[in-house]
C-alpha cells in the first residue's frame, strides 16, 4: 500500500497510577513505516524497581518483574528512539500517554509532530460505539492481520498496540477521501461529527 509520508507508531505500557509513586513505563514498542519498505519492528522492556503497579494495570508485567528489574531505562534506549522517532511524525492511539512518558524520562528530546489514531478514528468513524484500539481494529476487519503478525500477543502489549495504530493509519490512507489530507489535518482532525454524537 502506498502512503504519503514516513511515520513511526509507538506505544508505552505503564505501571498505572499508585499513590506515592510516579507513573512509569515498563514496556515500549515501535513500528517504523516508510513508503515502499517493509515495516521495522523494535521493542524493549523498561526498568521498573520494586514498586507496586496499579491493580488494574493491563499487560503481562506480573510475569516479568525479574526481567523488568534488569531492563534498560528509557533514556538508555535513546539511540534507537532517535533513529526511528526523530524528524518524522509519531503515531499512537491516545498520544497523551506516550507524550508523558517522553516528557518525564527524556525531557530534552523534542519528538513529533504527533498523530493520534484515537482522534482520527473518531473523526473518520464517529458512528462506532467504542474507539478503543482493539474495537477499532475489529470494526475495520484488521484483526486477521494483527493475528498473523503477532499470533502469541494481544492488546496491551506495546509492540502489538503500536502495530495496530499503524494499521489504522494505513487503512485511512487507503480511503479516497483521506488520500489528499495534509499533515496538519492528520495532526488536528475535524472531530465535529463525533462531538455531535
Amino acid at each position: 500500500m502506498q502512503f504519503p509520508f514516513s511515520f513511526t507508531a509507538i506505544d508505552f505500557e505503564t505501571t498505572g497510577s499508585v499513590a506515592g509513586y510516579p507513573v512509569e513505563p515498563w514496556q515500549v514498542g515501535l513500528v517504523s513505516f516508510s513508503p515502499g519498505e517493509k515495516p521495522v519492528f523494535w521493542e524493549s522492556l523498561l526498568q521498573v524497581g520494586p514498586r507496586p503497579f496499579h491493580p488494574r494495570a493491563p499487560g503481562r508485567h506480573a510475569q516479568l518483574r525479574e526481567a523488568l528489574a534488569e531492563a534498560p531505562r528509557l533514556e538508555e534506549c535513546l539511540p534507537v528512539l532517535r533513529t526511528y522517532c526523530s524528524s518524522k511524525p509519531l503515531l499512537a492511539h491516545n498520544v497523551a500517554t506516550e507524550k508523558k512518558c517522553f516528557r518525564q524520562s527524556v525531557p530534552m528530546e523534542k519528538f513529533g509532530p504527533w498523530v493520534d489514531t484515537l482522534k482520527l478514528s473518531r473523526a473518520a468513524w464517529p458512528h462506532l460505539t467504542s474507539h478503543k484500539l482493539e474495537d477499532v481494529l475489529v470494526a475495520l476487519d484488521l484483526m486477521n492481520e494483527m493475528q498473523n503478525q503477532f499470533p502469541d500477543r494481544g492488546a496491551h502489549d506495546a509492540l502489538y498496540d503500536a502495530y495496530g495504530s499503524g494499521l489504522i493509519l494505513l487503512h485511512l490512507f487507503s480511503l479516497d477521501e483521506w488520500k489528499e489530507v495534509p499533515l496538519d489535518l492528520w495532526v488536528n482532525p475535524d472531530l465535529s461529527r463525533w462531538h455531535r454524537r
